[in-house]
């Protein structure tokens, strides 16, 4: 829950921000994990930042 990256993707989705983050722990660690810090950081920077009214 560090840049909010997957809690915005399963709002984009309108999914549970759980099951994302269970999903994305699981892919990493059966990707060796590296893979899939690097694409957390590229999201991180690529994800624009939800706009707050």
């Amino acid at each position: 829950m560090i840049g909010g990256v997957l809690a915005g993707i399963a709002n984009y989705f309108d999914i549970d921000p759980t099951i994302i983050r269970i999903a994305y722990v699981v892919l990493s660690i059966a990707s060796i994990g590296f893979p899939g810090l690097v694409a957390y950081i590229i999201m991180w920077i690529i994800i624009p930042e939800e706009k707050l009214v």
